[in-house]
């Protein structure tokens, strides 16, 4: 099994907030890998992955890094695979990590989500990659229905509080 997606962060410690795109990876039956990646500390190690990404069976690759946040960019100017950026909050509240990745030169364009937004990021890249694969399509459309479910059971919820003044 090769992977479709793979996740990237520049620290482990980027894991507690990555770990939620590989839970719904798991959740969607699609096929990723994990890898911590530092465009500063194992650049090499960067551009080789990045060059070899497409042949290795990777469609999207999600790069998370934080602070100084140069791994989506890099990466980014390695491959022309879509890459999708995940500003972690290391500091700044991650507002320096967000400016970093979706500051891009032109050529060199990085999707890039909220702030510690992994989960939308593995969101992004089903939706990306469904685009090939019916199947894939399929459980992604299945995905957004659950959510408009959810928004009805929850004002179902919500009706159920009974005010005097409330008007719905």
């Amino acid at each position: 099994m090769k992977p479709l997606v793979s996740i990237i962060m520049g620290s482990t410690n980027d894991w507690k907030v990555m770990q939620k795109a590989a839970d719904f990876f798991d959740e969607m039956e699609i096929p990723f890998e994990v890898n911590a990646l530092s465009a500063h500390r194992t650049p090499d190690e960067v551009e080789k992955f990045a060059k070899n990404a497409k042949q290795n069976g990777v469609k999207v690759i999600i790069a998370a890094a934080g602070m100084a946040a140069h791994l989506p960019g890099v990466v980014a100017a390695l491959t022309p695979l879509p890459v999708i950026g995940v500003p972690i909050n290391a500091s700044f509240d991650g507002l320096d990590a967000l400016l970093a990745i979706v500051q891009m030169p032109p050529g060199i364009p990085v999707a890039t989500v909220a702030v510690d937004g992994a989960l939308n990021a593995a969101i992004l890249a089903t939706q990306m990659i469904g685009t090939g694969y019916e199947t894939i399509y399929q459980k992604t459309v299945a995905y957004k229905n659950n959510l408009k479910t959810k928004m009805v059971k929850a004002n179902e919820e919500l009706a159920s509080f009974n005010y005097k003044y409330r008007t719905n």
